[in-house]
């Protein structure tokens, strides 16, 4: 057995469609997540507690559903001074440590709710030299904000790519975005093929220096917690050569909505369907919402879409296949609990949509989930719910560590041991873009998913066991009514049950 606790390697994607792995979508290329997933359990109803970024990100790194952490939007912040499993990890003895996107902060900071990922700081190249931490609770951080070539490139990814041969970056990265800048002369966004050689992609950098840290870790004689933190696949829809090309659109399966379908969506989704959406009466502030705009789309466009999306899913395995054969080389990954994970999905053309938005379908809000090392059993697959808030609680006590109380998730470990366990019987998830006027909240069980809008008085009801794709909304079926009640009971249960008591009670009064 080993001397030091087991090492936590923590590997996410941004916005990828859970059936993008070898193991569930025939045809697709993923040697080393389906390696680690023969070698580990493989989730199949795993789902983010929001369907953006900076809302599940805070989530993975506190346990904590949105509306409690206080991230509860895309624009927001995770406050400095929430309680993180990397801080808790650090104070017990561990290397902690995130390389790429962190995203808890936004774009633009104000002088009451300052932003580190902000502009100017973002482009502010000595500060990011002097500069790896502490990060909410991380010692050792390594950051960048842009996908693919979004003018966003700055920070750390930056530095490594001058410091390994490529002073000229900025030449692969659009030079305007809004507000946002690096001058003249324009570099306009570049489409499918990117410019930027493979060797200088954010997938080599990540990649490279999680090992680095890793073996920093291991020289220090410390056990590690370590966050790879992936940008693809999340759209532009861009990646070097060969990989844009790794996929014939004219093979790809491109999903469309049912006839059917489109007669039970709610007004927000039917809205997203016309090629003159207007969302005006949503719009509570005056920032923009994520996926509230025309989802309308040519059939073939999309395809060659769907096309270089595979092929930023291959690329990306390419990479995780780097770390884990490190872990492998170093003789790390018996006593490494490795999970891999997207922060939420991604739509492209299921129900007709595009991307992401506040929308609650199965596409968006499930994620893929693979778990790999002591105490996990290989081989198997699991039906068993399970939410990214169930992260903290599980690395912390895998570390043999104690949970707070504030933590709403819950440990992992009996799945990982028995794929027909189940420690959760239902999940939560919101979107919470505009304070009240939209806001969705979700409750998922295993056989039915409800989903209620705040101040409306439509809502969603999907048998899954019996409509898996969610074509038909029961939520106005007159038979269904006494299951829309009972749900409606449930989803209000779970969030009373939900409620963080930050002490115990210790006296009668």
């Amino acid at each position: 057995m080993s001397a030091l606790p087991p090492n936590i390697l923590l590997i996410t994607s941004d916005q990828q469609h859970w059936r993008t792995l070898g193991r569930n979508l025939p045809g697709i290329q993923t040697p080393n997540l389906d390696r680690l997933a023969d070698q580990g359990t493989l989730f199949r109803r795993a789902y983010c507690p929001n369907p953006t970024c900076t809302p599940t990100r805070a989530s993975i790194l506190t346990g904590q559903q949105p509306s409690r952490h206080g991230a509860w939007s895309l624009g927001t912040k995770l406050p400095e001074s929430a309680t993180t499993v990397s801080g808790l990890l650090s104070a017990s003895g561990y290397d902690t440590s995130l390389i790429g996107k962190a995203h808890f902060q936004p774009l633009r900071g104000t002088p009451e709710y300052p932003s580190l990922e902000a502009y100017p700081l973002l482009r502010d190249l000595d500060f990011w030299r002097k500069f790896h931490g502490p990060f909410y609770g991380f010692d050792h951080v390594e950051l960048a904000r842009n996908h693919g070539d979004e003018c966003h490139a700055g920070q750390h990814y930056a530095l490594w790519m001058e410091e390994n041969g490529l002073p000229e970056w900025r030449e692969h990265f659009q030079n305007r975005w809004g507000e946002f800048s690096f001058g003249d002369p324009p570099h306009p966004a570049q489409k499918h093929r990117w410019s930027l050689p493979e060797k200088f992609h954010p997938n080599a950098w990540i990649a490279e220096r999680t090992n680095a840290r890793i073996d920093t870790a291991r020289q220090n004689g410390k056990p590690f917690f370590a966050w790879a933190s992936f940008f693809d696949p999340h759209p532009p829809y861009l990646v070097p050569a060969p990989w844009d090309t790794l996929y014939d659109p004219a093979a790809i399966d491109v999903p469309h909505l049912d006839t059917a379908e489109r007669q039970g969506a709610t007004p927000l989704h039917r809205e997203a369907l016309r090629p003159d959406a207007d969302f005006h009466a949503w719009q509570e502030t005056p920032f923009e919402n994520h996926g509230l705009h025309s989802h309308v789309h040519d059939r073939a466009t999309l395809a060659k879409n769907i096309a270089v999306y595979y092929g930023m899913v291959s690329l990306l395995d390419k990479y995780i296949g780097r770390i884990l054969d490190h872990l492998d080389a170093a003789g790390l990954a018996d006593n490494t609990l490795v999970v891999f994970t997207s922060d939420h999905g991604h739509y492209y053309g299921q129900h007709g949509l595009i991307a992401k938005g506040p929308f609650h379908y199965e596409d968006g809000v499930r994620v893929p989930f693979i778990a790999r090392g002591p105490g996990v059993a290989a081989g198997s697959e699991t039906d068993s719910l399970a939410s990214l808030i169930d992260l903290p609680p599980t690395f912390l006590r895998a570390a043999g560590q104690s949970v707070p109380a504030t933590m709403q998730g819950m440990d992992l470990a009996p799945v990982f041991r028995d794929a027909t366990a189940s420690v959760r019987d239902h999940v939560l998830i919101e979107f919470r873009h505009q304070p009240t006027a939209l806001y969705l909240k979700t409750l998922v069980e295993a056989d039915h998913k409800l989903t209620l809008f705040l101040g409306q008085p439509f809502g969603e009801l999907y048998n899954l066991k019996a409509d898996p794709g969610e074509t038909r909304n029961l939520w106005d079926d007159p038979d269904s009514f006494a299951l829309r009640e009972e749900l409606l009971r449930k989803l209000l249960f779970a969030e009373m049950r939900a409620e963080p008591l930050w002490m115990p009670r210790i006296a009668g009064a």
